[in-house]
């Protein structure tokens, strides 16, 4: 057997810290150890790994790229000892222009670069208007064997006018593996999504494909990892676990047909409980890259508020959890008996902090300037205020982070309030609607997940979750000003956020059209509140690929009509039949 017959590579699934550069290379010098210890030729380390990912505009400024380039030199210089090669992510400034680069480092020098073709430009990604977009280039050597090192969204990408084919380029000019670093982010279904593009790509280009992904929180967005494998037959060759670090050492073996390998597989978690982790593991990377010494939450007895307090729990260790009870008047006994259940189930600190004397204290300010106008919401919704302000002096005197805990449906259509559900340093549940709160709830009452600190069990008390919903609403609601049930209110916001779907179609899909255009118009109005939230994991994906940005001053309204046929008869073209040409 020749002595490249085998390729022993190293994937490092690793969690960066956006800007910590000394950090991250402090990772890759951990990384490269343990390949050396494994006899491999090769780590590789996921999309702008040394600089932590998305960097966004902190990659602009010139001494950080300086210092990211030294970085680089620093760990290149490393690779004389004649111990693995490395294969890095990094911003990278050539010839003026800033490029997503992935670096080869070995023997001592920066061996190769190639620069990301691709940048994405939808959701949360805005790489066009950071980086300059590279060329598409041919493979890297390194020990002998031909790599193709396309970048993320260079295997992404459908062909289109402004699509660069990377995988077609590099097995055009011999690639024999194609190794892939990425910056994944999750989102609900999403491994499905990734092994259907590495399969295409494979069947193109007849070759295997090693796709490397980090893992961790960065800000509102959760990697989650699951790095694999694939052979040139597109079998799964290896397949790394989702939501915790790992570093696993893969064998390539070549024979007649090519490059094959066959490493561990592990089992991933997928739909609700993927998306509990994710809650976990966005809250605990927030809270600790940050640098909070421990959070604290606003406990009312409802299901929101237990649920975010079981993945602070899990997050980060029942020491550096706290709660506080703020009751009022209105609330109920059964609420109070809760709330007290459920701290204690976890063995959190818990205070009961009773608020009458200050919203009476607020009222009273307020009495001459109200001038006798009768009591309505306003009164009611300074109960919110209350319990925000209160909630952000403990914060402020400890320095324990805020977490809210308003959940999708309701601050999608504004009956989360601005100063109790919204306001805080960071929100779990941020992006889960409210029968997915119930869902999360029961499921973590029988399983949680790998690294999870809390107890095990029925941590959540079944009499929350069994609660009706309505009760959580607020007090003194008309009829008229009430939610339709959850069911149906997250079917409609789930047509109208996710699939940007119009009013008829909501109701062709069989919802009553007065309750879609309600939740519509309220969907509309409560933009400004959104704009004013904490931030908090994102955990669902549109389909067609962006967020959803709309204006807060908006006077247009979906009426529910079908949209109107246009008139292609008016339109002057000429005679080369498409839009690019207009003689109008």
């Amino acid at each position: 057997m020749t002595e490249s017959a085998k390729f022993t590579v190293t994937l490092a699934q690793l969690n960066p810290t956006v800007g910590d550069i000394a950090g991250n290379a402090a990772k890759a010098r951990d990384a490269r150890a343990k390949a050396a210890a494994d006899g491999a030729a090769l780590v590789v380390l996921p999309e702008l790994f040394l600089c932590g990912y998305p960097p966004e505009d902190i990659v602009l400024k010139p001494s950080f790229q300086a210092r990211c380039r030294i970085a680089v030199e620093e760990l290149a210089r490393e690779t004389s000892d004649g111990s693995p090669a490395v294969l890095i992510g990094t911003p990278w400034v050539e010839e003026g222009k800033l490029y997503n680069a992935v670096a080869l480092l070995d023997g001592g020098r920066i061996a190769g670069l190639r620069f990301k073709a691709n940048l994405p430009n939808y959701g949360v990604f805005d790489e066009k208007r950071i980086f300059a977009r590279g060329p598409a280039a041919g493979p890297l050597t390194i020990r002998g064997v031909r790599i193709g090192v396309p970048i993320c969204e260079d295997t992404w990408m459908e062909e289109s006018a402004e699509y660069e084919n990377v995988v077609e380029c590099l097995s055009e000019t011999g690639a024999e593996i194609l190794i892939v670093p990425n910056g994944s982010p999750y989102a609900r279904a999403k491994n499905d999504i990734r092994l259907s593009m590495a399969v295409g790509r494979v069947t193109e280009s007849g070759l295997p494909f090693v796709y490397v992904n980090q893992v961790g929180g960065q800000d509102e967005l959760v990697f989650d990892g699951a790095s694999f494998a694939l052979n040139a037959d597109r079998s799964l060759a290896a397949q790394l676990p989702c939501f915790e670090e790992v570093t696993t050492t893969l064998t390539w073996t070549k024979s007649a047909k090519g490059w094959t390998c066959k490493g561990p597989i592990s089992p991933l978690i997928e739909g609700d409980r993927a998306d509990y982790a994710a809650c976990v593991l966005g809250l605990r990377d927030y809270v600790g890259k940050n640098g909070f010494p421990g959070v604290l939450l606003g406990i009312s007895g409802g299901i929101d508020s237990a649920l975010c307090l079981a993945i602070a729990v899990d997050a980060i260790g029942v020491e550096r959890v706290r709660g506080v009870m703020l009751p009022f008047r209105f609330t109920a006994k059964e609420s109070i008996e809760d709330a007290a259940r459920i701290a204690r189930g976890l063995g959190i600190r818990y205070d009961v902090l009773p608020i009458a004397a200050a919203v009476n204290g607020f009222e009273d300010i307020l009495k001459d300037v109200f001038n006798g106008k009768p009591r309505d919401v306003t009164e009611e919704n300074l109960q919110a205020r209350t319990r925000g302000v209160l909630l952000m002096a403990i914060s402020n005197k400890f320095g324990d982070m805020l977490v809210t805990t308003g959940n999708k449906s309701e601050m999608s259509v504004g009956y989360a309030t601005l100063y109790g559900d919204m306001n805080g340093g960071f929100n779990p549940i941020k992006d889960i609607y409210k029968t997915e709160v119930f869902r999360l709830s029961s499921l973590r009452n029988s399983w949680k997940p790998e690294g999870a600190l809390g107890p095990s069990g029925k941590v959540i008390p079944v009499s929350i979750i069994a609660r009706p919903p309505t009760a959580e609403l607020r007090e003194n609601q008309t009829d008229q000003d009430s939610l339709p049930p959850y069911e149906i209110l997250d079917g409609i916001l789930e047509r109208l956020v996710e699939r940007d779907m119009s009013v008829a179609e909501i109701v062709g899909d069989g919802f009553d059209r007065d309750t879609v255009l309600r939740i519509d118009r309220l969907l509309n109005l409560a933009e400004y509140k959104r704009r004013q939230a904490a931030p908090g994991v994102k955990v669902t994906r549109k389909n067609f690929g962006r967020d959803r940005r709309y204006p807060i001053t908006n006077r247009f309204r979906d009426n529910g009509d079908r949209d109107p046929e246009p008139d292609h008869a008016l339109v002057s073209r000429s005679r080369r039949d498409t839009t690019e040409v207009f003689d109008g």
